[in-house]
Parts: C-alpha cells; structure tokens; sequence
C-alpha cells in the first residue's frame, strides 16, 4: 500500500495521524509512506523523528474575523494544491489521509482532482473548518465523537473513535520510581501540553503548598517553556515538577487522576486508560471545540468540568479531593469512561481504508 498522509499544527493532529501510519505498518508491513506538513509546525521535527518521509507547504490558516487579511492565505492556498497536485503524481499513492489542520484541505482537495481515494479523520467534537470543507470531495469520513456523525454527510461517515487510544493501551508503564514517587500513594498527573500553559501555571504555583499533608503525590508537568522559572521554587515533598514527559501514556497507565486540556487526543487516551480526569479546556482553541469535547465526556459523568475563568483559591485541590477520597465517585467515573472506549479504533480506520483500495 502506497499512502499519503497530511496532518499539521499540533500533536492532536500529529499523534493520531502517526498511529494510522503503524496500524497501516502492521497491518501491511510493506507500505510506503509520504507525509505532507506545514512549513514551520511541530511536524516538521516529529515526523523525520519517526524515519517517515516528510514534505513541506507553505500555507496559513484562514483569517474569520478579519477577511481582508486572507489574501496572502489564498494565494498560497492555490500554490499549494499545485504542489500537492505535484507531489501526489510523483508518488503515486493509493489512498490520501487527512488528519486535521489547515494544510490537510489543499492536499485532499488535490488527490479529488487527481481522482485518488481519499479519508479524513476529524478528531473533535465539533468538526474543524477543513474537514467541513473537505467532507464535499472525499470518499470516506471518520470520526471520533459518536455526535460528529451529524455535521457530515450520513452515507460516507463512520464512528471508529481516536486511533490514538489503540496506541495507547499498547505502550507499557512507566515506574513512578523515575520521578521520586511512591508505588503505593495515588498520583494525580497534572499537565497542560508539551508547552504548557502559563496563565494555569501560575495559577497551579499558587497551588501547589495546598497539596501539603495529602495521602496522594501529585506529578506536575510544566511544559518547556515555564519549568526553569517554576523549578526556582520550593515544593512540597508529594509534588514532584518535571519540564516535560516522552510518551505520557507510559506514566498515565500508573496515574489514578489527571488534570488537563481537553484536547481530541488526550481525551481518547483517558478514555482508553478509564482514567478520571478534570478538565481545564484551553478558551484559545478555534470554535471554543475543547470546551465542547469536555461537555462530550461531562454530560456523561466521565470527567469534572474547571472552566480556567473560574479557577481560583482551593477550588482545584477541593476538587481533586473529592474525587480520590470518594472511591464509589471514582468507580462510576471509570465506568463511564469505559462506555466511551473504542479500543481497536485505529484498526477501524486501516479497515476503511482498504475496502476504498479495494473498491478503486
């Protein structure tokens, strides 16, 4: 199998589009990829990370508020279906996936010309700009949000979950002895993104003397860009503070409680793992889709809702408190997490795309 697989801007876009790849890997050992990104994203150090061929556009997104702004954004939206148009005829692919971020909508639009076979993956609850815009040309859509099916057209849309879950239940634990922690006290995972998130940051370190005297430890991960002024300070002796952690699964498989974004990705993971967690939706995402993915799990008892406006003094501790020292709470929690989980969802997707190989 020869496939093309576009997905660009962040790592909720980035992971699930490199779990399609090895399940694509296991299923069919002898596959050929080619991934086309952004010019200046994460991608672009991920993907040649990972021995994956890896081209570059050069695209922007599509300014909502401020229209006159878009016409740079236009023109190298049209340069970029002509490279895309370029690059698929050299290489020849069976199958184009998308996988979310602007520069999936060129490189899709560019195999439906070239009459390739095409599936895109919408990750969140509320489908993105590209993918609506897309779901007119390609053969196959799926999605990881059973309430997404709605926003496409019924005859080609599938519910298959995240592929990243399937990911997820695969890796093996991390032993919390590598952070200073107890095997036998519950961990509560504390993190906003490989980046991190400043404003909850400096919230969390005006916290942090609060989780003194708990029967649980508490592992709080910075992101990069804050930890060298946050690592200054002095922490309680449950609170272990590290930058940044290479596959998170690992220590999430040994957590009893996250708080974090709500992201696509994430969520998928939580769901996989039927950890409880408390979300704090970042308010700076396109269409406010992370408050909307953890409304998906809230409404269904499987998560705890902090809106970031709303965090201040104990309410965050009050909140962990009420979860880890209420064993029936947690046990409910699980149990719904488990109603959501799709455990072969990457598996799922491979499927649909070669009965669309199959079908050419």
């Amino acid at each position: 199998m020869r496939v093309v697989i576009s997905a660009g801007g962040t790592g909720g876009h980035i992971y699930p589009a490199l779990a399609i790849i090895n399940k694509i890997k296991e299923k069919e050992p002898n596959s050929e990829f080619l991934y086309i990104g952004t010019h200046d994203r994460m991608e672009n150090s991920i993907v040649p990370a990972h021995h994956i061929p890896f081209k570059q556009l050069e695209i922007y997104g599509f300014y909502r508020k401020k229209l006159f702004k878009n016409g740079k954004t236009i023109y190298f939206f049209i340069k970029a279906i002509k490279q895309s148009k370029k690059i698929l005829k050299d290489f020849k692919p069976d199958i184009v996936i998308g996988v979310g971020g602007y520069v999936t909508a060129p490189v899709i639009y560019a195999a439906h010309k070239l009459k390739i076979k095409t599936l895109i993956h919408e990750q969140n609850s509320i489908p993105g700009a590209s993918n609506l815009f897309l779901s007119k040309y390609v053969d196959k859509i799926a999605v990881s949000f059973p309430d997404s099916v709605s926003a496409f057209p019924k005859r080609k849309t599938v519910f298959t979950g995240n592929p990243c879950s399937e990911d997820a239940i695969k890796k093996s634990p991390m032993d919390k002895k590598k952070f200073g922690l107890e095997k036998e006290k519950k961990l509560v995972l504390i993190v906003m993104g490989s980046l991190g998130a400043s404003k909850i940051n400096q919230f969390l370190m005006e916290t942090m003397n609060q989780f003194q005297n708990r029967n649980y430890e508490v592992l709080f991960v910075t992101g990069k860009k804050d930890y060298e002024e946050i690592s200054k300070n002095k922490f309680p002796r449950n609170v272990k503070v590290v930058p940044y952690i290479e596959n998170m699964t690992r220590i999430m498989k040994n957590t009893d409680l996250m708080v974090t974004r709500a992201g696509a990705s994430t969520l998928s993971e939580l769901i996989a793992l039927h950890i409880p967690p408390i979300l704090i939706p970042s308010p700076y995402v396109p269409n406010n889709h992370q408050y909307k993915n953890a409304i998906a799990l809230t409404e269904k008892g499987a998560a705890i809702l902090l809106e970031e406006k709303d965090l201040k003094n104990d309410i965050l501790v009050k909140t962990i408190d009420s979860v880890l020292m209420d064993t029936k709470k947690q046990n409910k929690m699980k149990d719904q997490l488990r109603k959501l989980d799709i455990p072969d969802s990457a598996t799922k997707i491979v499927t649909c795309i070669q009965e669309l190989i199959d079908r050419k």
